[in-house]
């Protein structure tokens, strides 16, 4: 594997709050509220106590330092992140009213967005001190805020695609047959900390029936010979997210299983080869859907074909139905086409993509056949 990526600088952060502040203004926006959770992280560096309930903000607004209110006894830690020395601290201490020492820096009666994740209490506090104000969730007013990624970003993305593949390959070779899902989805992320992640979200093994519940929860069952097992997995590596499935199968397949394995498979080479700047994300659902539905297969397929991710494994933006927005190079996001057939078993073959000048490449390059596991 490759060496840790040099870390971020404060003029990468000081860059993506500039650019963040005019999306708002180009969106019509007074500013960009940012409450803890990955925007927070993406835009400063910065990730505080995950069980502090004290408000901490980041104000962003063209034409206006970048502030980030925070509580008192935090204050050191935030000032010691990455993106510190690009923006004004401003603190408050216990006793005191967060939402008072937060409306300076807000204009009266403007409209913001505001994190997804912000907590209800705070939001309803700073309406209630600054009643001329209002409010839209990032997701809607910035989707694609997050969802370009520069070189540095990619070279990440790229490292933890290659690490999930090795963590695939490891995985072919121990024993399914007679071994409960628990202890594979186990095994599965002790090789993704092994291989270089320093988080796991999910570890999906779907064997059998179990296999036809997309994101199926490794259980007690027991693998047998004959299943097709599921295998969906991911997290961070340097800040950045995997997320990878292949099907393998406990000794040989039966000639119906091959062929949904081989639709499956069919239907996400052509979605990718379909990736180009340009053209709208429902278009690579609409390509991937149209192939299994040509196959007798449409209504198996229960899922979106793709999602973004960045410094969350999911995120903007979407490959479904009703999402007209355009892709343009330097977008990731998943190709992960499906087929579950209820009681009996599933199939899923997934790779991120990133959309390159002319085209898509992968960041996953397992082989995509099917593999027979013992």
């Amino acid at each position: 594997m490759s060496g840790t990526p040099p870390p971020f600088t404060a003029d990468d952060y000081k860059a993506r709050m500039d650019r963040a502040a005019q999306a708002a203004a180009d969106a019509g926006l007074a500013g960009v509220l940012v409450a803890p959770g990955p925007d927070l992280v993406w835009l400063t560096g910065y990730r505080p106590p995950a069980t502090t309930e004290r408000l901490t903000m980041l104000v962003l607004a063209a034409g206006q330092d970048p502030v980030l209110v925070v509580p008192t006894l935090e204050a050191p830690d935030a000032a010691e992140a990455a993106g510190a020395p690009a923006l004004t601290l401003h603190d408050w201490t216990d006793g005191k009213d967060p939402y008072a020492a937060t409306a300076p820096f807000l204009d009266a009666s403007g409209r913001f967005g505001i994190s997804d994740n912000a907590w209800a209490m705070h939001l309803l506090a700073l309406q209630k001190e600054l009643p001329g104000t209002s409010y839209v969730s990032l997701t809607d007013a910035l989707p694609m805020l997050r969802a370009v990624k520069d070189a540095a970003e990619l070279e990440r993305l790229t490292a933890a695609g290659a690490a999930a593949d090795m963590t695939y390959e490891e995985i072919k070779r121990v024993q399914f047959e007679g071994r409960r899902e628990a202890d594979v989805a186990a095994e599965l992320a002790h090789l993704l900390r092994q291989c270089g992640h320093e988080q796991v979200d999910f570890t999906v093994v779907g064997s059998g029936p179990n296999g036809a519940n997309p994101h199926h929860e490794a259980g007690d069952r027991v693998i047998e010979r004959g299943d097709m097992v599921v295998l969906d997995f991911g997290g961070l590596m340097h800040g950045y997210g995997s997320d990878t499935s292949r099907t393998v199968h406990v000794g040989e397949p039966s000639a119906e299983e091959q062929r949904v394995h081989d639709v499956v498979r069919g239907a996400q080479e052509e979605a990718v080869k379909a990736v180009r700047p340009g053209i709208a994300c429902q278009d690579v659902d609409r390509v991937a859907r149209a192939y299994i539905t040509e196959a007798g297969y449409g209504e198996f397929f229960i899922h979106r074909t793709g999602h973004g991710i960045g410094v969350t494994t999911h995120e903007p933006p979407y490959m479904i139905e009703g999402e007209q927005q355009t892709l343009v190079p330097g977008m990731c996001f998943s190709v992960e086409p499906g087929i579950y057939l209820p009681g009996r078993f599933g199939v899923r073959i997934e790779d991120i993509v990133t959309v390159t000048e002319d085209a898509g490449r992968r960041l996953n390059n397992t082989a995509r056949e099917m593999a027979i596991v013992h």
